[in-house]
């Protein structure tokens, strides 16, 4: 079926649900969290053999911060060891991966293994994988801000030069392809500060699925859907 469909270049994921299906299986959320983070192993391998050359996920957001400290602490937990996972994938996939998000508030150890995945992966022509930690939108924006206003204040940036092309440059997301398609899991009809700029004209796809039932099925009937929308970006549609 895939290889009849045409393939969004960008795939961006909202990851929600873990809590829910975990409680629903009377289990607790931290359950659910690791359940989720084997089914992102599984869709990186999925997208890419389907087609798919970019994949963006929603990880931790900067209001996941306000969750129970026993949930965060577990997050945490299972990012350092993701971490590690992330690394062997990549060197067997050959995948590309980048984290976006502001690092600072998080631990060292993590922003050490962040660096050690990002330069270890970086020439690699796999899957270009994105993960969302400690990421807001609006952050992202206030941060591109504040670096255009350092860059103008040193003389390196005129005001009047300032484009979208440019602005775009001061991202997180520098250089990447913005998504063609973002999927969000369990039901939830919102983008909730994923991407602001970027999903300015992305195809929004949402699914009852909860993301640790999320399988290669699901990902294609995701795609089925972007291949009906009319990707006119403002002009004429047809009568």
């Amino acid at each position: 079926m895939s290889g009849e469909l045409r393939m969004p270049r960008h795939v961006a994921i909202i990851l929600d649900g873990n809590g829910r299906w975990a409680r629903a299986k009377g289990m607790p959320r931290n359950y659910g969290h690791v359940q989720g983070a084997k089914t992102v192993e599984t869709i990186c391998e999925e997208a890419y053999r389907m087609g798919i050359q970019y994949l963006t996920v929603y990880a931790f957001s900067t209001e996941n911060w306000n969750r129970p400290q026993d949930e965060v602490d577990a997050l945490m937990k299972l990012l350092r060891s993701y971490m590690k996972t992330c690394l062997k994938t990549a060197e067997k996939n050959r995948m590309c991966v980048k984290v976006l998000g502001e690092k600072s508030r998080l631990d060292e150890d993590i922003r050490s293994r962040i660096l050690e995945l990002e330069e270890a992966t970086k020439n690699n022509d796999g899957l270009h994988f994105q993960i969302a930690i400690n990421y807001g939108g609006r952050d992202e924006l206030v941060r591109a801000a504040k670096k255009m206003a350092q860059a103008a204040a040193e003389g390196r940036l005129r005001p009047e030069d300032i484009s979208e092309q440019v602005m775009a440059g001061f991202l997180d997301t520098a250089g990447l392809p913005e998504p063609d398609l973002l999927i969000r899991t369990c039901n939830e009809q919102r983008i909730s500060n994923f991407l602001l700029w970027q999903l300015a004209y992305t195809e929004l796809y949402f699914t009852p699925v909860a993301w640790p039932d999320f399988t290669k099925d699901e990902l294609i009937k995701a795609v089925e859907a972007y291949n009906h929308r009319d990707r006119k970006y403002g002009g004429i549609k047809p009568e």
